[in-house]
């Protein structure tokens, strides 16, 4: 395309932006309602999650706590956190109570089958480690704490696929309420500046060095 052509194509394009901004000028004096701007659906963000909205309170009792149903009778017979939560371990953040460390010191244990109180839990005591590519620490899973809890099937496959390099995790999809979003925020510790080395607490090597882009790799000199 000469330069002839694309002053012609600007001009036009000038012209065509112009004659809209015209008629729908005459359109709004003329008391035409403007249409209504159209907007991409997308899936809500995790309310819950502290990052996104700091609660003016916390432990409130059921029917005040925004998540009960205040009109259900239940709701009012439940016992108020606060006297649920007294000799626990305390924590800075969420609901102020460790409850990793509830479990560790044997203030908590929890109820493995609804009808058998006897019934143990399969505990796997396995860590996952998963590098981060910035310079922040690596993120460890560690199993034990979370099986000490859950049945497997509460995350696999559903929202983690048992298998190596198949799922993609990122902080955005956390704060979305996917992935481990799914928990954290909501019934587990929040993600907030406070909690970043619960998750990322394996430093990075002496020697490490930030990767270089697939780009760089094949032209370094560019």
């Amino acid at each position: 395309m000469n330069q002839k052509t694309k002053a012609i194509s600007f001009s036009c394009a000038v012209m065509m932006a112009a004659f809209m901004w015209n008629a729908q000028s005459h359109a709004t004096e003329a008391g035409d309602k403007e249409a209504p701007l159209m907007v991409a659906e997308v899936s809500g963000p995790n309310t819950f999650n502290l990052n996104l909205k700091k609660p003016k309170s916390r432990n409130l009792p059921p029917a005040e706590d925004g998540i009960h149903d205040p009109e259900n009778e239940a709701t009012h017979s439940l016992q108020h956190p606060l006297e649920a939560y007294k000799g626990l371990p305390t924590s800075e953040f969420g609901n102020y109570v460790d409850w990793v460390k509830a479990l560790d010191q044997g203030k908590l244990r929890p109820r493995w089958d609804r009808a058998d109180p006897n019934d143990e839990p399969f505990v796997m005591d396995l860590d996952i480690v998963r590098p981060v590519k910035a310079s922040v620490p690596d993120v460890v899973f560690p199993h034990r704490q979370h099986t000490e809890w859950l049945l497997c099937s509460n995350c696999h496959p559903a929202i983690f696929v048992p298998q190596r390099l198949a799922n993609q995790i990122s902080m955005s999809a956390i704060l979305l309420g996917q992935k481990c979003g799914v928990c954290h925020g909501k019934v587990s510790f929040p993600v907030e500046t406070k909690t970043c080395r619960k998750c990322h607490s394996k430093p990075k090597p002496a020697d490490w060095q930030p990767p270089l882009s697939e780009a760089t790799l094949k032209n370094p000199w560019k």
